[in-house]
């Protein structure tokens, strides 16, 4: 969005430019002033008719040609000409309030410019701000905590798998390889991220044990209402997913029977089921934030989450910041005897013969030993 607002921000310049100088141009013209040099126009005209008439160098003969009104005649009609196009007081009154209006509209334009500069981009977006009721500042750290912690904790080698956003974060603060990072170049790459991301965990678990991933880390906002996370941009990850899997992926299964994208119980099941939601919500629906909302609300799409009860199977939590702002959840390796689930568990039940004593010959080894007698072979009867 950010690269999408640097192309298009000088066109939009231009255009607004050129609308903005066609108004004033339009409504700034001085009509009185241009009527009056008309007048004075017309009384030079006249004072040099008339000094050529007192002119005693005359030709004796004209050429014919036609007949002209009287000077004066004209001046009149051209004066009143004139000032019949003088506007009324009400168009008057109009282009003061448009101008007025433009004018007020520039004054908040380049106040909101400032206050853009000063706040929205003259701090880093490692570092979240925002004002309480009562006028305080509250600074929530808890990106460059989870980077900290990724950089202490994990081994130089390990390799974390997040959406693209948070790449160059990670390897800048933390200093751990990302599988794909803001260079989206490889849209194959970032698009089997997003398939990772979309899919169940044990089809999920295939892909990162597949790229040799140690953690993932997710942006989760519904703790504090934080609009700009993963389940935000959850869709995007599904369609560029979709775009190289499309067989595996669609983004029609994340929306319910009525064509919404919801997290609560309305909320299509794929999505209630898939790796990116699991790993946002794990624990949060036994938290209740508020008294006055039930356990499991989140704040950032007000609502209160559809699935609550389930367990990481091939993941574990390894990090939540302070406000649950970042989670990272370390990968399990492979057991080395994989256990079959109980639902996957099919014998095969033979039936056996019953045992008949009167139809069994042989002989036991215990009642038929033969009597030990010293220095004499023992046999058997």
């Amino acid at each position: 969005m950010i690269r999408l607002m640097l192309t298009l921000t000088p066109v939009v310049c231009v255009l607004a430019g050129i609308t903005f100088s066609s108004i004033f141009k339009r409504y700034l013209y001085d009509e009185a002033a241009e009527r009056t040099l008309m007048l004075h126009g017309l009384q030079r005209r006249k004072a040099s008719h008339q000094d050529q008439s007192r002119s005693k160098d005359r030709t004796m003969y004209d050429k014919a040609g036609k007949l002209r009104k009287p000077l004066q005649l004209e001046c009149a009609e051209a004066r009143e000409q004139i000032l019949s196009t003088c506007p009324d007081d009400d168009f008057g009154t109009l282009k003061t309030i448009i101008i007025a209006t433009m004018l007020l509209l520039l004054s908040m334009f380049v106040v909101h410019c400032t206050w853009i500069t000063s706040n929205a981009y003259s701090s880093p977006s490692v570092v979240l701000a925002y004002y309480n009721n009562d006028g305080s500042r509250t600074i929530l750290d808890d990106f460059r905590e989870a980077y900290f912690w990724l950089r202490k904790n994990t081994p130089d080698q390990a390799r974390v798998m997040s959406w693209w956003d948070y790449g160059y974060q990670i390897a800048g603060m933390a200093n751990r390889t990302t599988l794909v990072d803001n260079n989206t170049w490889n849209n194959s790459h970032i698009a089997l991220v997003g398939k990772a991301m979309a899919s169940t965990e044990r089809e999920a678990y295939k892909i990162m044990r597949a790229l040799d991933v140690d953690y993932v880390l997710v942006i989760f906002g519904g703790m504090i209402g934080y609009s700009g996370d993963d389940i935000n941009k959850f869709l995007w990850m599904v369609r560029i997913a979709e775009g190289e899997h499309p067989k595996d992926i669609r983004e029609n299964d994340y929306f319910n029977d009525e064509g919404d994208f919801r997290v609560d119980n309305a909320g299509s099941s794929v999505l209630l089921n898939c790796l990116m939601y699991k790993l946002s919500y794990y624990r949060f629906g036994d938290f209740q934030l508020d008294y006055r909302v039930p356990a499991g609300f989140d704040r950032a799409r007000n609502t209160v989450i559809g699935n609550k009860k389930f367990n990481l199977e091939h993941l574990e939590e390894a990090f939540t910041s302070e406000h649950w702002l970042v989670r990272i959840y370390k990968v399990k390796k492979p057991r080395n005897i994989y256990s079959i689930p109980k639902s996957d568990r099919v014998f095969e039940h033979r039936r056996s013969k019953p045992y008949n004593k009167a139809n069994n010959k042989g002989r036991g080894l215990l009642m038929n030993e033969g009597n030990a007698v010293k220095g004499r072979r023992s046999s058997r009867i």
